[in-house]
Order: C-alpha cells, then structure tokens, then sequence
C-alpha cells in the first residue's frame, strides 16, 4: 500500500508541476539561467518545492506541520495567499488577506461537509488588498475528509483550480503516508508490549524469591541482586526508542541472567565470544534478550542436567553475526515452523516469533532468524543484524 501511494504521490506532484510551472512560466519567459525550457525550469522548481514540504506533512494534519507546509507550497500558485485546514480551524496561513480568514473556514466547512471542492468570490472593501478569489480542495485519507488547502488570489484561474486540486491530492498522499507511519509505530509498540507480557510473573516472583533467600545470609549479595532486578525491569520497560545498542542489550542479558543464577547457582554456565568492535551496532530493542530467556528456559527449566549457554557477537564486515546456542532439550523441527508461523498456540513461542517478525520488518526477508534445533540437540539462533543500516 505505502509503495502505491508513493507511486501515486510522484504521479500527482508531476501534474501538479505541469499545471504550476505553466503559471509560473509565464513569469520566467525572461529568464536565462540553466538549460531546458521555461516550463520545465518552473516544474523542476515545482518538484523541489514540493520535496521540502513533504517532510513537515508526514507528521501529519498539525498546526505546525501546516505553518511549515504552506510556506513552502505557496510559491507553487504565485497567488496572494494559501492556507491549511482541518476539521475544526485553520491551522495555518500564509500570505495577505488573513482578515477574509472567517469567509474561507465557512468555504472549508462546505467542501468538508460534501468532500467536493469550490470556487468563491471574496469580497473585500480594502482597495489594495489582493485576495478576490479563492478555491477550495478537500484533503482526504482512506475516503475520509480531514480538512483543505485553500489557495486565495485576485482572480478566477482553470489552472489554479485544476493546481489546487492536485497538490490537494498529493498533500492527501503525504497524510495516508503520515498514517500509515503512525500504524507501523502502533504495531511495533505492541510488539514490544508483547514481549514485556513474556517477562512472566513466575520469572518476576522468582527472582524476588532468591533475593529475599540472601538477605540475612549475605546482605550484600542481596542488595546486588536487587540493583540488578530493578535495571532490568527498568531496562525492559523503557518507553522510549525501538532501537538500542548491542551494548545495552547485552547488559540487560547480563543482568537477566545474573538473577538467574541467583536461583540456579552452578547449574548454569555461559560463555560469550563478543568482538569489542560491534558493541555500538544499533540492533532493535529487545531482540536478543528473549532469544537468550528461551535458552535458558529449554536448558534448565526442562532439563536436570547442567546448562551450557553461548552468546557470541562476530563482526562480519557489513554485518554483525549474533549467535545464541544452548544444549537443552531443543524441539521438532515441525513444531518449530508452526511455531514461527503463529500456529503454535496461544502463548508458545512468542519472543521467537516476535523478534524474527520485528527483524523481517525492519531489514528484509533475508535478516529473519536462523534456528537449526533437533529433539534432544539443543537449539542454535542466529542473528544477522547490517552495521551501517539506518
């Protein structure tokens, strides 16, 4: 959908160029400077124009967004004026005439009531002032009205309206783009709730249990646990960023398994082959510490032997290659796939398929997990994460 409406959005700001550089080529007929005709000089600037409006609009329909829109897309009309609206007020003026600002808002309401655009005549007493004319165009996302661009000047135009009527359009893309933003961001902060819901309360209670166990046998012991507890909690339900560095994951790995120790003591053992170089990688929030819970889990929680854990961290180039091995009871490779596929029930495997979701979304089909596991062979997770992508 996003690539259809960007093909859209280049397809609309195109026509509107055309109707616009055909006003403002009649104003540059003089004008010499770089090559081409005076029509195409005055769409590159239209497409130009355009480019740096785009970039305030995907905020979506705001005061500010507006103020910052309209004053780059005024120069695209060479009229007096243009404004934005939205359901409610006009969010932002630009140019002369802002005593006429009642007369355009009942124009506004009547194209927001009927989704169709007008024309209108504005009368006005002041001999100097610039504004006879406006045109109205709806601004809609989904089928839904959510305000207009009003383009104000001294007289009636065919291109102004048909003008309008385009980048009407084209901010209309900028808008589904800014909401379609908005659903992704909605998704991946699920996402991550998600993930907080599988620190389960049994972790939680015990590791609360293994610290009280130390606290009048080794109060220091005790009151490093706790200091560990509370980074992690804080760590994990931190409201800002869907990006961390591997650094801070790692520590929060740490900590996690430093208060499972606590309960588990010699049971188990972890080893990490880490390359200093790609600690600073950014790698998305809470990609790897669920990877690391469920070796544990498989290692521990359903096995009496000893655990053995491996968290290696290798720098591969334009890559980082993260690998998470342990030797529990591993799994079927059949119910691994269904797993994966969300047919797994309920509540298994959901850190798996969260994080190998998240990491698809985010840098393509190619970047998923890597499982290799086997009834009674342990599972190996491995991760390739782009150093240099953005």
């Amino acid at each position: 959908m996003t690539g259809l409406a960007l093909v859209a959005g280049g397809a609309l700001l195109f026509a509107a160029g055309l109707a616009a550089g055909h006003l403002l080529a009649r104003r540059s007929v003089g004008d010499t400077t770089g090559l081409g005709t005076p029509v195409e000089r005055a769409t590159f600037r239209t497409l130009h124009t355009a480019s740096l409006a785009a970039p305030p609009l995907r905020a979506g329909l705001t005061a500010d967004a507006a103020r910052k829109a309209v004053r780059r897309l005024r120069p695209l009309f060479g009229t007096a004026a243009l404004a934005l609206a939205d359901e409610d007020t006009l969010l932002a003026w630009e140019g002369p005439g802002r005593h006429h600002e009642h007369t355009a808002l009942d124009r506004v309401r009547q194209v927001l009531a009927t989704g169709r655009g007008r024309t209108f005549p504005v009368d006005c007493r002041e001999p100097d002032c610039p504004v006879r004319r406006g045109t109205v165009a709806p601004l809609t996302v989904d089928g839904r009205v959510l305000g207009a661009l009003v383009v104000l000047g001294a007289g009636e135009s065919a291109a102004v309206v048909r003008a309008t009527e385009e980048v009407a359009r084209w901010v209309s893309v900028q808008l589904e783009l800014a909401d379609l933003d908005r659903t992704r961001t909605g998704l991946a902060d699920a996402e991550i709730r998600a993930l907080r819901a599988q620190i389960s309360p049994h972790f939680v209670y015990n590791s609360l249990a293994a610290i009280a166990s130390f606290v009048r046998t080794d109060p220091e012991r005790a009151r490093e646990l706790l200091l560990e507890f509370a980074d992690f909690t804080r760590y994990s339900f931190r409201r800002h960023g869907e990006f961390t560095t591997l650094t801070e994951e790692l520590r929060s790995i740490e900590q996690f398994l430093e208060l499972v120790r606590a309960r588990f003591g010699q049971r188990l053992r972890v080893t990490l082959q880490i390359a200093p170089e790609v600690l600073p990688v950014a790698v998305p929030f809470l990609c790897l510490q669920p990877l690391v819970e469920n070796a544990v889990k498989h290692g521990l929680e359903e096995s009496v032997e000893r655990s053995r854990v491996t968290i290696a961290a290798l720098d591969e180039g334009a890559t980082v290659r993260i690998v998470i091995e342990d030797n529990g009871v591993g799994m079927e490779p059949d119910r691994l796939r269904r797993i994966l596929r969300g047919d797994g029930g309920p509540t298994a495997g959901i850190g798996l398929r969260n994080v190998d979701e998240r990491l698809r979304q985010v840098y393509g089909d190619e970047h998923g997990l890597v499982i290799e596991t086997g009834v009674g062979a342990g599972t190996k997770i491995t991760v390739r994460i782009p150093k240099y992508r953005a």
